[in-house]
């Protein structure tokens, strides 16, 4: 029996208890046994259909094991490979779930009910997620499984894409018993692997160095990450991770990626039991966590999608970026290209009035910036980062004519204007929270802990969102707003709900969550064609889950360039540079006091959003011809940086002094007849030896013209085959290959400095 959608399917067998989902790119095989438990037996590349898969279910007496079936010494959950593994009859790893029942167990027995399979992808409630325009796009199965004690039934939810290797699975708990149960665990993805012979990547960092990869060897135990700081996935540690075999590389070799869409505290681990299987789990942290089910009710987790290729981390990538492209970020900025901005942030602070920002926006459009942002401090009592927040009206002093009048005035000029926002959060210092001080996150006899000076608003509270809602709109509505700058800039203390009892305290970081959902959600309904750039203190909250309300999000606060390397880098694994807030920003660096060019810091912010945090008076005249020049050029080639296929070619986390620290990078466009690829120095040293660079994605088949920007119309006046370019390399060696560190290739970069960048543009012929 077979159900498909398009090149999605699913193949359906041993009288409804064998499934095999697949899309001729990978293979996704479960099997109900004969306890009606739900076991893994094969995910990875496509396989073809068969009958019966039962001979993958491999079981063996091993005298440690406990028995769940009275007289069977073979039968033992402990060394079968699960779909919804659970704690304590027999298995001793960590489960899917765990909910705390009446009588005070946690003894769950989840069985097969029966099973459904749909077109498209259905909407998860209250939760972003991803989706489809048209239902041959996927095709979605959903399992139910039974605890007939407690008579709670999960329903396992998977989606298999049609022409993506991917795969979206969550789970949703029904109480249709008599009495309440507690969730304290529900993992969105529950994934047994067969053999623990991977490397474990994660992204992890801090504020200003978000995402560094990092990855070590699986070994016996248990390998985590994750975040408890409520209002974020965390600068600290990204929700997403990948699994590849030790010899892959960027370009070669197996790699599993998962990713969760959610915002909140999560937990992603790698357990390895001594059998060498490999449990990925992802999901809602449970530290912390419980959620009081109620008769009759239901909860539905948010989703992980994950990812199967051969084709190395670069593989992952296109995958990844993909699904966010065409199956997360909604609304006509999905297709639409962002324009070039500038932020008024580090060219005034809080030193600003309405005659200094309308003199940036003036300069700026001479130079073919598309939208202005006003920056933090032109609301409330707001001249430094003691009060003002929650008092979201403009400040007379400073905007006389108003945000309706500011807007005007830069709309006559030909350009978007936009607006800064820290919704969640309250200063003391503001009539909001004098008017609500019981509206700020706290718990009841105990001191509340603050950050940047502002203290959380309680958004499990439909009331503050409400009132939120009612000020944001009222100044969207006044004034022709296209763009909001999302802003966050503190975790989560003294978590406590005063509006609902003892029972529900454990739901605080959740709901909370879903009332930054829910107001995303009410905005984007009420002004559809409003872009929201997300931001928490910078990339704090840069996960798929904010990607489906917000198409782009500030990368960091770090606009370094040299730093940003590193954090654009790490970021593209899972992420693409269409949704990569980078700016060109002052020099010194503000935050590492570092200098880089004005030509290098371009060519970092390129690929991404690109845009423009400084004031154009204080460039001089050269420089503000080269930045003319780089919107210019930027704005020629956006769809291609946000659209083509991103890889990356030399890592800034395998640095070699001998090839002067490169950093190398490049997009090519879905036909493959243009590419442009970021070629970056760190640290110049003389008598460096000669450099190529290995190029991916191109056409082995087709000619390509080699221009540097700024330089030679084209590298000798020859072309080079897509095969030459990927295979032997295009030549990169600069000027310190020589002595004398005078040009001596023909791909110089003149005279050789730290920090030195190119871009080479490939045009095929």
């Amino acid at each position: 029996m077979q159900s498909s959608n398009a090149k999605a399917k699913v193949f359906v067998h041993a009288e409804g208890k064998e499934f095999h989902l697949t899309n001729g790119q990978v293979s996704y095989i479960v099997r109900v046994n004969a306890e009606g438990k739900l076991l893994q037996l094969y995910y990875g590349a496509a396989v073809s259909d068969r009958d019966d898969f039962g001979y993958l279910v491999e079981m063996q007496r091993r005298s440690t094991a406990s028995c769940p079936v009275e007289g069977n010494l073979t039968y033992s959950l402990e060394h079968l490979r699960q779909e919804f593994p659970e704690y304590g009859t027999s298995d001793y790893r960590m489960p899917a779930i765990s909910m705390a029942q009446a009588n005070g167990s946690r003894i769950t027995d989840f069985r097969f009910a029966g099973y459904r399979i749909g077109g498209g992808k259905p909407k998860l409630d209250g939760l972003p997620a991803t989706y489809v325009d048209q239902e041959n796009e996927a095709v979605t199965l959903s399992i139910d499984l039974f605890d007939a004690p407690t008579g709670v039934t999960a329903t396992l939810k998977y989606t298999m894409f049609a022409t993506l290797p991917v795969i979206a699975r969550s789970v949703s708990l029904h109480n249709g018993g008599e009495k309440a149960v507690d969730i304290e665990r529900l993992m969105s993805l529950s994934l047994d692997l067969p053999d623990d012979d991977y490397m474990f990547t994660q992204l992890t960092g801090s504020w200003a160095r978000e995402r560094s990869i990092v990855r070590s060897r699986l070994h016996p135990g248990i390998q985590q990450i994750g975040s408890l700081r409520g209002s974020a996935s965390s600068h600290i540690h990204n929700p997403a991770i990948a699994l590849a075999r030790p010899e892959t590389t960027e370009s070669h070799g197996e790699v599993i990626g998962a990713a969760f869409v959610y915002s909140g505290n999560f937990e992603a681990h790698v357990e390895v039991d001594p059998f060498a299987v490999s449990r990925l789990q992802m999901g809602i942290a449970d530290f912390g966590f419980t959620w009081h089910l109620d008769p009759g009710s239901s909860f539905q987790s948010p989703e992980v999608v994950f990812a199967y290729t051969s084709q190395g981390y670069n593989g992952m990538s296109h995958a990844f970026h993909d699904l966010v492209r065409r199956h997360l970020v909604r609304g006509p900025w999905r297709d639409k290209e962002r324009p070039v901005l500038i932020n008024n942030w580090e060219a005034t602070y809080f030193d600003f009035d309405e005659k200094k920002l309308l003199s940036i926006a003036k300069q700026a459009q001479k130079l073919g910036v598309e939208l202005f942002v006003l920056d933090d401090g032109w609301f409330g009592e707001r001249h430094n980062d003691t009060a003002g927040l929650g008092d979201w009206t403009p400040n007379p002093e400073r905007l006389p004519e108003g945000l309706k009048g500011l807007a005007q005035r830069i709309n006559d000029m030909g350009m978007m204007f936009g607006l800064w926002f820290e919704p969640e959060m309250v200063n003391k210092d503001s009539d909001l929270y004098r008017a609500h001080p019981d509206w700020m996150l706290h718990t009841p006899g105990r001191r509340a802990s603050h950050g940047r000076n502002e203290y959380v608003l309680d958004f499990t509270n439909p009331d503050v969102v409400d009132e939120i809602y009612r000020q944001m709109h009222a100044m969207l509505s006044t004034a022709n707003i296209g763009y909001i700058k999302w802003d966050m800039n503190r975790y989560i203390t003294e978590a406590f709900d005063v509006t609902r009892g003892a029972e529900h305290q454990g739901e605080v970081f959740h709901r909370y969550i879903l009332g930054v959902y829910q107001l995303h959600e009410r905005l984007l309904n009420a002004f559809p064609n409003l872009i929201i750039e997300g931001c928490a203190s910078g990339g704090g909250r840069f996960d798929m889950g904010m990607l489906y309300y917000t198409p782009q999000i500030w990368t960091s606060d770090d606009t370094d360039a040299v730093e940003r390397m590193s954090i654009q880098y790490g970021t593209s694994m899972f992420y693409p540079l269409s949704a990569m807030g980078s700016h060109v920003s002052i020099v010194p660096n503000h935050q590492t006091g570092r200098e880089v060019s004005m030509n290098t810091r371009a060519n970092v912010a390129m690929f991404g959003t690109f845009g423009y945090e400084l004031d154009p008076a204080a460039l001089s005249e050269k420089e503000l011809k080269q930045v003319a020049d780089d919107v210019a050029f930027f704005k020629r080639h956006r769809e291609l940086i946000h659209q083509g296929d991103f890889y990356r070619l030399v890592s800034p986390f395998e640095r070699d002094s001998r090839r002067n620290d490169s950093v190398a990078w490049m997009v090519v466009s879905a036909d493959r007849t243009q590419a442009i690829v970021g070629d970056y120095r760190m640290l110049e040293h003389p008598m460096s030896p000669f450099t190529r660079l290995h190029l991916q994605g191109l056409d082995p088949s087709l000619r390509y013209r080699i221009q540097v920007r700024g330089g030679a119309s084209t590298i000798n006046g020859m072309t080079f085959g897509g095969d030459e370019l990927m295979r032997i390399g295009m030549l990169s060696t600069d000027a310190s290959a020589s002595s004398s560190a005078e040009a001596g290739s023909a791909n110089s970069l003149g005279n050789p400095h730290d920090f030195s960048s190119r871009l080479f543009i490939l045009s095929a012929c």
